[in-house]
């Protein structure tokens, strides 16, 4: 039995924790709340500040893990780096995590190092640094906080009366670092995640590729597969596999492109499963948390499948409030191929993702339309 430390315990390592469960591992929950989605499931949980660096020291020490899987960026990677040296497994390296967490980082290693197609892109530590980067880029531009999660502190800025609002927004974004990307806005005819499983033996594998929607800098539904030219799916494995063999180790990633008329853009890349690809829970014969963990623990991938067309769509609060009942199940139930996945969050707040609609269509369009209408069948009671 392999024992897995967590750290992050939303709605992604919730169904992480799950796959590892049925495959018989003992697994810990970590995070900043007590109660968090993957605690519910896991054998044990514990609270901590995970950007502590004694506090993680501290818990790996008591558990003594086989593997310590990041779910979140709020993380003290010098610490990760530390314990992977003293021989604990970070999945997929302490490296890739550190990079990774760190939105310049990783943009300078696909666009310096790898020379991958990126949006032009500057940093800035300042208001007035931000203004010149702003002035310099052209508008609109895209600000986005280097180390942040779902889109925290992500903005669009149209025009120099926006500059400030937009730092003052991202200056929230989670992390310990006051620092911005500023980002040339693309142009895009779509946004994909292209699931990447990079395996301790054998070839990196491909999911189908998932299509996006974001509002805020968060999604809001994806779909599977996206319908995209073999030639620019053909550059965004080749982009994904440069990348993830540069990061190391073995996992799953969600890499994001954009998709113009002309080209494929490297966006981002998370070292873990993907926001976007919980459409993978109803698409596929493994989903991606299922694949993540294979990966991590070397059970052979013989085959991947991608089932019909199909798509997800987020529930989300709409005030501040414990939740108390979820209403409306029954109605998003009804439909033929839906599935309703709640995370039991035990706080809720404007805007926060409390649970996910999935659903199967004859199209992607069906599916989309299935998914949307199931999610918003589900509100949520207070107390």
């Amino acid at each position: 039995m392999k024992t897995i430390l967590l750290l992050g315990s939303g709605e992604l390592g919730k169904e992480f924790v799950i796959a590892a469960k049925r495959l018989g591992c003992n697994v810990i929950a970590i995070d900043r709340y007590d109660n968090a989605p993957a605690m519910q499931v896991a054998d044990h949980r514990e609270v901590i500040n995970m950007q502590d660096s004694d506090a993680l020291k501290k818990v790996i020490k008591k558990y003594k893990p086989d593997f310590v899987v990041p779910e979140v960026e709020a993380i003290h990677t010098e610490t990760l780096a530390s314990i992977e040296e003293q021989g604990t497994a970070v999945i997929p390296t302490a490296k890739a995590t550190h990079l990774t967490m760190n939105r310049d980082a990783i943009r300078d290693l696909a666009a310096k190092e790898l020379k991958l197609r990126t949006a032009q892109y500057a940093y800035a530590e300042t208001l007035d640094e931000m203004k010149s980067q702003c002035e310099k880029i052209g508008f609109p531009v895209v600000i986005k906080p280097v180390m942040s999660s779902s889109g925290k502190g992500q903005s669009k800025v149209e025009k120099p009366e926006d500059i400030e609002k937009s730092w003052e927004y991202a200056k929230k974004g989670r992390g310990d670092r006051v620092k911005v990307i500023v980002e040339e806005f693309i142009p895009f005819v779509g946004e994909i995640t292209l699931l990447t499983i990079k395996q301790r033996e054998g070839k990196t594998l491909f999911c189908d590729p998932i299509g996006h929607i974001q509002e805020d800098g968060d999604y809001r539904e994806s779909w599977q597969p996206y319908d995209m030219e073999a030639s620019h799916l053909k550059k965004a494995k080749k982009m994904a596999k440069a990348v993830t063999d540069a990061l190391g180790g073995a996992g799953l990633f969600g890499v994001e492109f954009f998709i113009t008329k002309k080209e494929v853009i490297f966006s981002e890349l998370s070292p873990r499963p993907h926001d976007t690809g919980m459409v993978t829970l109803i698409s596929q014969n493994l989903n991606e948390f299922e694949l993540h963990l294979r990966a991590i623990l070397g059970l052979p991938i013989p085959k991947l499948e991608t089932f019909a067309p199909s798509a997800s769509a987020v529930i989300l609060a709409d005030k501040e409030g414990i939740p108390k009942c979820y209403n409306g199940i029954d109605e998003a139930l009804s439909v033929k191929d839906v599935d309703v996945r709640l995370f039991a969050k035990p706080q809720a707040y404007p805007k926060r993702r409390m649970g996910v609609s999935l659903a199967k269509g004859k199209s992607t369009k069906n599916a989309r339309k299935k998914a949307r209408e199931a999610a918003a069948k589900v509100t949520i009671g207070f107390s």
